[in-house]
């Protein structure tokens, strides 16, 4: 009797700590004002070592990581505008770093997640610079439905 009463408090126990850590992820996927400036900041200081050409420091890598980490995670919460001038300037300094695989990512999250904000048309013209070329749906339906216009 004792051991099955151990278990179901065993059992309700680990079910209460699973359902705070779901809340948990939930809040954590939010990213307060604070939270968002300090990115900034933290990505601003090292575009500031790359444009002096400082080496990076193990740290400064880090930090860069653990930015993307953070964004990408929120993402998945839900998207939020804030969002884009980090993914922005986060593909600027994988840029300048020659990391061009992970450069082209956070452009093409801005323009897939954040096309309504002044940040989509530098991020296209940031991945022309990289040699990506970005069809616009609507340019390439109309030129489709001018091609079938043409061979009727």
């Amino acid at each position: 009797m004792k051991k099955v009463f151990i278990w179901v408090l065993t059992g309700i126990f680990l079910m209460s700590a699973i359902c705070l850590d779901v809340s948990a992820a939930k809040k954590a996927g939010k990213l307060s004002k604070e939270a968002v400036q300090q990115m900034s900041d933290d990505i601003d200081n090292i575009t500031k070592k790359i444009y002096g050409r400082a080496l990076l420091s193990p740290q400064d890598n880090e930090t860069l990581i653990g930015i993307k980490i953070q964004l990408d995670n929120s993402m998945l919460a839900a998207t939020s505008t804030e969002l884009a001038p980090l993914y922005y300037k986060a593909g600027n300094v994988y840029k300048l770093r020659d990391m061009k695989s992970e450069a082209i990512e956070c452009y093409q999250t801005v323009l897939e997640n954040f096309s309504d904000t002044a940040l989509a048309p530098k991020a296209k013209a940031a991945l022309a610079e990289l040699g990506v070329t970005i069809d616009n749906p609507s340019e390439t339906a109309g030129e489709e439905e001018k091609e079938e216009d043409d061979a009727i």
